[in-house]
C-alpha cells in the first residue's frame, strides 16, 4: 500500500483509508468484517467520529473491527464542534477513546468550525498531546480563513491534516485549499470520494471518460477516480465501504498507475469550475 507522510506529523500514513460515515445504518456484522478486510489490505487508516451514529460507530463498529490490532492503525476520531470548549473537547476525547477501547489516538480533529473560541480548542490538542492521550490533531471543513486563524494560533508544524470534501464533481478545494495545506506541510484528507451517491453516471461525458481508461486497465470506474483524487503527495482519501467486495475493490486503487495523459482526461471531464470562495461540506 502506497503511504505518503501525513502532515507534519513524521508517520508515513496509506494515501487510501477508511471512512465510517453512516456505517451505523449498515449491516453491523458485515461492516466489521469490511474494516478489519481492509486492515489486511493495507487500509490501516481508519477515520471515525463522537458524531457518527451518536457513538455508536466508535463503539459497536470500529472498536470490534481493530481490536487486537490496534498497532497497525493510524486512528482518527473527531470532536463535534458544539463539545469544542477547552474543558469539552479534553471530555470529548475521553469518552471516544473509552468508546474505542484504546488509550490513544494517532490523528484528532476538529469536525468543522464552530461556537466556542478555537483557541480554547487548540489548548485542548496541545493538552491531550502533552498527556499523550493524542499523537496530533487537525480540522475537517476548514476553509482559507480558518487555516489562517488555527495557524496563527499553533505556529508551524502543529495541523497534521485538513479533511475536507473532494471528488470528482466537487473539486472547489483546488482553488484554496489546497495550495494551503501544500504549501504549509498539511496533509489534505478528502472524504466522499464517490460523491455520496453522486457518481459520475456511466453514460455521462465524465462517465465515459472514467470508463474507458477503467476498461484499458482492467479495473473499475471507481478505482479510476481514486486513484485521480490521491494523485499529489499531499492528498489522501478515506472511501467508506461496508462490504468486503467494495472494500478490495478500493484498495486495489492504490495499486493502479494511471499516466500523465490519463490524468489530463479525467482533470478535463471534470473541470474545477470557478471560485464560489465558499468551502463544499455535506
Amino acid at each position: 500500500m502506497e503511504k505518503h507522510p501525513f502532515g507534519g506529523t513524521g508517520v508515513r500514513v496509506p494515501v487510501l483509508g477508511q471512512g465510517t460515515w453512516q456505517m451505523e445504518e449498515d449491516d453491523r456484522a458485515g461492516a466489521i468484517r469490511a474494516l478489519r478486510t481492509g486492515l489486511d489490505l493495507g487500509l490501516t487508516h481508519v477515520d471515525t467520529a463522537e458524531l457518527y451514529g451518536h457513538g455508536r460507530v466508535e463503539e459497536t463498529i470500529v472498536s470490534e473491527a481493530i481490536a487486537g490490532r490496534r498497532d497497525e492503525v493510524f486512528l482518527v476520531s473527531k470532536v463535534m464542534p458544539s463539545n469544542a470548549s477547552y474543558a469539552g473537547t479534553l471530555a470529548a476525547c475521553e469518552r471516544s477513546l473509552k468508546r474505542l477501547r484504546t488509550d490513544r489516538l494517532d490523528c484528532y480533529l476538529l469536525h468543522w468550525p464552530g461556537p466556542h473560541p478555537l483557541e480554547d480548542t487548540v489548548r485542548a490538542f496541545e493538552k491531550l498531546v502533552a498527556d499523550g492521550k493524542i499523537r496530533s490533531w487537525g480540522v475537517s471543513n476548514f476553509g482559507v480563513e480558518e487555516l489562517e486563524e488555527a495557524l496563527a494560533l499553533s505556529g508551524p508544524g502543529r495541523i497534521a491534516c485538513n479533511q475536507v470534501l473532494y471528488h470528482l464533481e466537487e473539486r472547489a478545494i483546488e482553488h484554496g485549499v489546497l495550495p494551503w495545506c501544500e504549501a504549509r506541510g498539511v496533509a489534505v484528507v478528502g472524504y466522499s470520494p464517490f460523491g455520496n451517491g453522486n457518481f459520475p453516471q456511466p453514460d455521462s461525458k465524465g462517465g465515459k471518460v472514467l470508463g474507458a481508461i477503467a476498461r484499458a486497465h482492467g479495473v473499475s470506474p471507481y478505482q479510476v477516480a481514486l486513484r485521480f483524487l490521491v494523485r499529489r503527495p499531499s492528498l489522501f482519501a478515506i472511501p467508506k465501504a461496508s462490504r468486503e467486495a467494495h472494500m478490495r475493490d478500493n484498495a486495489a486503487a492504490a495499486s493502479l498507475k494511471l499516466s500523465a495523459e490519463e490524468l489530463a482526461r479525467i482533470d478535463a471531464a471534470f473541470p474545477l469550475g470557478p471560485d464560489s470562495g465558499e468551502l463544499p461540506v455535506i
